[in-house]
């Protein structure tokens, strides 16, 4: 297997998650700025699988221009409420209102990863998780947002699933490493070919 990699993201849990499994990395952001590429996206009525492959492979390839030779692995997740994308939220505000959004429903959370050397994508793998939150009163998600510190808040969309927000569903089908953003086996899988 490949000695090392470079993971074109800055999230701390995509990062433990490669720790944990042996994949030695150097971090490297992309910086890529994802909401004009989501907004045109959506006007082509792109699908939420379509836009996740897509900006992770954005930044896998923005990264990968500048290293030559080297392995790339870039990576985004979305959540899909019925067909609408919602996107990290920007505000405390912004946070209770997803959460509203999401009560008592069903939505799908999509990960995306994509290895590119070279600036072209080499390899990519998209998979799915379905998430049932439980039903809780205004004062109830209020309490929980206020358990949650801002870093964690804008890092992770308005649930971290190995933390707090684990309280917050009935059901979670679907692989724990794809809900925390990094379908790490499958990535495992890939670089054993390498």
């Amino acid at each position: 297997m490949l000695s090392k990699i470079i993971l074109a993201s800055k999230s701390k849990v995509r990062k433990d998650i490669l720790d944990k499994n042996n994949i030695e990395c150097i971090v490297e952001p992309s910086n890529v700025d994802e909401d004009p590429v989501k907004e045109s996206l959506l006007k082509e009525q792109a699908s939420s699988e379509i836009i996740s492959k897509n900006l992770a492979e954005l930044k896998a390839n923005k990264v990968s221009i500048r290293k030559i030779d080297e392995i790339v692995l870039g990576a985004d997740s979305v959540i899909d409420l019925d067909g609408e994308i919602i996107s990290k939220p920007e505000s405390r505000k912004e946070a209770i209102g997803i959460l509203r959004k999401l009560n008592g429903k069903s939505h799908f959370l999509i990960s995306s990863v994509c290895i590119s050397k070279n600036g072209s994508m080499i390899w990519n793998y998209t998979d799915k998780a379905k998430l049932t939150m439980k039903n809780f009163s205004d004062d109830e998600l209020k309490n929980y947002l206020s358990k949650i510190t801002d870093d964690t808040l804008y890092a992770y969309n308005v649930y971290q699933i190995e933390g707090e927000g684990r309280k917050l569903f009935a059901s979670i089908e679907g692989d724990e490493d794809t809900i925390m953003g990094l379908p790490v086996k499958k990535i495992k899988e890939y670089l054993r070919t390498l």
